[in-house]
């Protein structure tokens, strides 16, 4: 049985969240699930939520706040959640790490602890969004927030594998996020990034606007890290306006409770279609093993779904394949020149 570490002390919402979410996942998914974090607080929220022996719970006696620097807390946090946590992956001992806790320190202590692929300078973390013709990967979402060309170069090599052997796409469009479709739009990082993609190794469609995100054009949406956290976190801001607003319209009158009433089915179906929490959390890829990070505001459903997607990464062996298929790339793809 697939053992997945979840930092137990990482969300806003922390340690309930993590506790529900662990429990569930055990008793849904078939997995066992090893909860770090400070032994007096978890003990007794998993002993009420009987959590059962699939749950077991490993001690750290420290953690690390939304605020902190990461450099500070990698040196610094020894025996924190999430260093605690990777450490097991690293050990063999939990096939993947879930934490909601702070982005940038779950990703500096994974590629220190866990490690990244040889031929990856930079791990990327890898949304998959919800699109009129299917899904697309959105990456990077805020695990650089300042790259420099070849970084996004090898964006667009992980998002493509990725999105070939998880999304299932047998040849993904690729799509640079530029403020026009044009190639002489956009930043002098995108411009130069736009000139490396053209000369082609992967099926790059040019650039692509805010607006495609959702509608599908491209299976692939390569950016740094600022932007892509900012489009990642417009979109999830949207989407909730757009839910209570059509909640309060629906519940205006006696004829639009009616009509609610009538539909209250495609809506339910038309909210797990577009509710984060539904996705778990975004996987760091180009590291050495599986680190699934959460938003911040993750709730117990959204711990559940990103225990899922380790599991799934671990079955599937995603990280391996990865690896493998960067491995056969010739030279210029795996190594771009630095610009």
């Amino acid at each position: 049985m697939i053992n997945i570490a979840v930092d137990g002390m990482g969300s806003d919402n922390a340690p309930r969240s993590e506790v529900e979410g662990a429990v569930q996942a055990a008793r849904e998914y078939g997995v066992r699930v090893t909860l770090v974090g400070k032994e007096q607080v978890l003990a007794p929220l998993l002993k009420a939520y009987s959590a059962g022996p699939s749950v077991a719970l490993q001690h750290a006696s420290e953690t690390i706040a939304m605020d902190e620097q990461p450099s500070v807390a990698l040196r610094k946090k020894k025996d924190s959640s999430i260093r605690v946590a990777a450490d097991l992956v690293r050990q063999g001992i939990a096939g993947g790490l879930v934490s909601a806790g702070n982005t940038g320190a779950v990703m500096a202590i994974s590629k220190m602890v866990i490690g990244s692929v040889p031929s990856v300078d930079r791990p990327a973390l890898a949304a998959v969004l919800p699109t009129l013709k299917g899904h697309a990967v959105l990456l990077d979402v805020g695990a650089n927030v300042t790259c420099r060309p070849h970084h996004l170069v090898q964006f667009a090599i992980m998002g493509r594998l990725f999105s070939k052997i998880i999304v299932g796409v047998s040849s993904p469009r690729v799509g640079l996020l530029s403020v026009g479709e044009e190639e002489s739009k956009g930043n002098d990082l995108t411009k130069r990034v736009y000139k490396t993609l053209k000369a082609g190794f992967v099926d790059f469609i040019g650039n692509v606007e805010g607006g495609d995100i959702y509608n599908g054009r491209a299976d692939v949406i390569v950016c740094d890290g600022f932007t892509g956290n900012v489009a990642l976190k417009t979109s999830e801001g949207l989407i909730e306006a757009v839910l209570q607003l059509l909640r309060e319209e629906l519940s205006s009158n006696l004829q639009a409770k009616f009509g609610a009433l009538l539909s209250q089915q495609s809506f339910k179906r038309l909210k797990k279609r577009l509710d984060y929490a539904e996705y778990g959390g975004a996987p760091l890829i180009g590291l050495r093993g599986i680190s699934i990070i959460c938003h911040g505001r993750s709730n117990s459903n959204a711990i559940k779904n990103a225990i899922r997607v380790a599991k799934e990464f671990a079955e599937n062996q995603v990280n391996e394949k990865l690896e493998a298929e960067l491995n056969q790339l010739d030279g210029s793809e795996k190594h771009p020149a630095p610009a």
